[in-house]
């Protein structure tokens, strides 16, 4: 820890303030692991996305706040400052540098601009449009389709760690900003849904895109003023918090529709919220769509739609909210063509469901049933292998829920019902072990929140605990917030589903076993994935997972085979960070 003598001519709290920025944007010269202000958030745990600092003056001669504007009571222009902490980063950063070429606002559009804090300067002047001054890893522009044509054909990606370099130039990496990137196409409008969103940090990505007067509708869970209150600066953006009745569900799911001036539009479904922490040293997995057509003027309500019905249950998902501001979305996903799509989309709402005539429509049933039409016969000694960032309550035993329920539907396949034994049940989650030696410490557990008090009423759950490993991928140390489900054997991988979905009965759903009124099963989270069958993508009955002659092998996530918890081992408790 530094110490500061007493007796420097500029007042100690200024000093200090000024080492904390330093620290927030250069931790790897920061020793004190202990320090508040680099405290990681978690989806259970805070409801801003962001820890914010003071920002530095927007001119060098006034002093610095002594006192972080990290509450709402110190922060009364919460729109005015949604780019102040990053512009500080950027002046810090660009000390040494030359100044970048700055880009004026175009002149047929002045009331576009937004004024910074107490300046009166337009953030398009005052803010370079030089995103390498801004965002740790940055890809070069122009690439990005061509990137996921030879992504093709399961267009699976992880995000790039920043601590980790061989990430940020792996063909399987993106950055938020290349789902932007103009190669993909000219954007026109998009949404964005999730649980937690940082405005400012999303709007400074849009921003360097060239896309910050482009519609912008954002559907989040966890509230923050900034969200509330960002219409009135940037009026064509339209921030929509997603009500759940139920006090134990939110809004969990990772989607970004994407539509162009040319008609066509694209769908992203990812694990990662749209926060910084989110996208800096966590692994995150992302299915990007394919550029998908508008269909010819005149075609019949069925054309376009793809094998896997992706289109509809798109539209069913989308229906499901109520909103009038998805309207206009469910019109053009009508009008687009997704006969490209070769995805599942396995999704939950909140509610009590029962089947239609077309089979279950969310939750475990759905992906059960999906696998029974179109799964290939998998022998039973085929465990299913779950990996998720949190855990719920399970029950007091594995046949309370895991084994009773989850692997009833997980364990289908398109074989005839017949006497069948139970796949065995793996489960990945990191160790304390693996948290302590990851990228940012026992810091990097901060979106892990599972609790003791949860792990000591299913401490059976630990004979079915694995731990994170993903040396092949770079991301050993990279701790995992994305969510998989699979089932492989030595021939290969039959089936992998990406998932905003941990494994719980709120995002899953459970049956209701006593109530006679009650529609039998009940979900209480909004959640979107996509199932990957061979079946639909390769015409298959397996993924290979090695090179293989005449298919890229799947791009697993994580190492195989995977390693148990030694005796010693515990999962990693959300509680080892208020200790």
């Amino acid at each position: 820890m530094v110490e500061i003598p007493d007796d420097v001519k500029v007042h100690k709290s200024v000093f200090t303030e000024q080492l904390k920025i330093v620290s927030s944007l250069f931790p790897h010269l920061s020793c004190d692991t202990t320090n508040p202000e680099k405290k990681s958030k978690t989806e259970h745990i805070s409801s801003q996305p962001l820890p914010t600092t003071s920002a530095l003056p927007a001119t060098a001669g006034s002093k610095a706040d002594s006192k972080p504007s990290n509450t709402v009571k110190d922060n009364k222009n919460t729109i005015e400052s949604l780019f102040a902490e990053r512009r500080a980063k950027m002046q810090t950063a660009q000390r040494d540098k030359p100044p970048a070429t700055v880009i004026a606002p175009p002149k047929e559009e002045p009331s576009a601009s937004v004024a910074s804090v107490g300046t009166g300067i337009s953030l398009k002047q005052a803010i370079p449009r030089d995103i390498s001054s801004y965002f740790p890893v940055v890809a070069p522009r122009g690439r990005m389709a061509e990137k996921l044509a030879a992504a093709a054909p399961y267009n699976f990606f992880l995000t790039t760690i920043t601590a980790s370099k061989p990430t940020h130039t792996e063909p399987l990496a993106v950055t938020f900003q290349e789902l932007l990137d103009s190669s993909l196409g000219e954007l026109e409008c998009s949404v964005q849904m999730n649980f937690m969103v940082d405005i400012g940090w999303l709007l400074a990505h849009y921003f360097f895109a060239g896309y910050e007067n482009v519609p912008l509708l954002v559907l989040y869970g966890d509230e923050t003023p900034e969200l509330r209150m960002v219409s009135q600066k940037k009026p064509n953006v339209t921030a929509v918090k997603v009500e759940i009745k139920t006090p134990f569900g939110v809004h969990h799911t990772k989607m970004g529709l994407y539509g162009y001036r040319d008609g066509s539009m694209r769908v992203v479904i990812s694990t990662a919220n749209l926060y910084e922490d989110d996208w800096h040293n966590r692994t995150q997995g992302l299915w990007i769509s394919p550029r998908l057509p508008a269909v010819p003027e005149g075609s019949d309500t069925t054309y376009g739609e793809s094998r896997t019905d992706f289109r509809t249950s798109l539209l069913t998902y989308l229906d499901a909210y109520k909103l009038p501001q998805l309207q206009p979305w469910l019109a053009r996903v009508r009008k687009t063509d997704f006969s490209d799509v070769k995805v599942f989309l396995v999704a939950s709402v909140p509610g009590g469901h029962t089947n239609t005539p077309k089979g279950p429509l969310w939750g475990h049933p759905r992906l059960g049933h999906v696998l029974s039409q179109h799964a290939a016969p998998i022998d039973d000694s085929c465990p299913l292998v779950a990996q998720s960032s949190s855990i719920g309550s399970l029950g007091p035993s594995p046949e309370s829920w895991v084994l009773g329920e989850i692997m009833a539907s997980f364990r289908k396949d398109s074989a005839p019902v017949g006497i069948r034994r139970l796949p065995g049940f793996r489960m990945i989650y990191p160790s304390y072990s693996n948290v302590r030696q990851s990228h940012d410490g026992l810091l990097g557990g901060g979106c892990l929140p599972y609790v003791k008090n949860t792990h000591v009423k299913q401490e059976w759950l630990k004979d079915y605990l694995y731990q994170w490993c993903s040396r092949a991928r770079h991301r050993n140390k990279a701790m995992p917030h994305i969510k998989t489900y699979c089932r492989w054997s030595h021939r290969g991988l039959y089936w992998f589903l990406l998932t905003s979905a941990n494994l719980s009965k709120a995002a899953w759903g459970v049956y209701n076993k006593t109530g006679r009124f009650e529609k039998p099963l009940r979900i209480n989270s909004y959640e979107a994935g996509v199932l990957f069958l061979p079946k639909m993508l390769l015409d298959e009955n397996f993924f290979p997972m090695e090179s293989h002659k005449k298919h890229p092998p799947f791009p697993m996530p994580y190492d195989i085979p995977i390693i148990p918890y030694a005796p010693e081992d515990t999962p990693f408790f959300m509680d080892y960070l208020q200790q």
